[in-house]
């Protein structure tokens, strides 16, 4: 399924099906990464687990922001390799930097038991999703290129 959307959106001609096509290799890599963790999280609340103190709260905070940042990385350097076409580029990108926020969203997913560090899990993946949501735009070319 992703090989054919890969080819569909290599095919967009005009910048903006482009940029349409990457942000949707974003939400769906996002998905795909996260629909599992509600869920799961619920199914872990289920065991009343012990609410978790501030210092692992931030703990886990910061790993996920460390973790976090690391696709979106990967994600620009793969937006940089001139190995591959520019459509490819910006879609092998996208579907790298869902995974940015989905670490957060995830670990949140396992705090469940502590509303703080849910909540503060879940607002930092959504800061990291709307930058890498905003990243995408910076990873599109922005001409139409000759078919090779």
């Amino acid at each position: 399924m992703l090989d054919t959307f890969t080819r569909l959106a290599a095919r967009t001609h005009t910048p903006e099906e482009r940029l349409r096509s990457a942000r949707l290799a974003l939400r769906l890599a996002f998905l795909v990464l996260a629909a599992p963790g509600l869920p799961l999280g619920l199914l872990y609340l289920l065991t009343r687990p012990a609410p978790l103190a501030w210092s692992v709260t931030l703990a886990l905070v910061g790993l996920s922001l460390g973790l976090g940042l690391l696709p979106l990385r990967l994600a620009r350097q793969a937006a940089q390799d001139t190995t591959l076409p520019p459509e490819r580029r910006a879609l092998t990108a996208a579907f790298q930097a869902g995974s940015a926020p989905a670490i957060p969203f995830l670990v949140g997913c396992a705090a469940l038991a502590s509303w703080p560090a849910a909540a503060l899990l879940w607002a930092l993946a959504a800061f990291l999703y709307l930058f890498a949501w905003r990243q995408v735009a910076t990873w599109t070319p922005a001409a139409p290129t000759p078919a090779s």
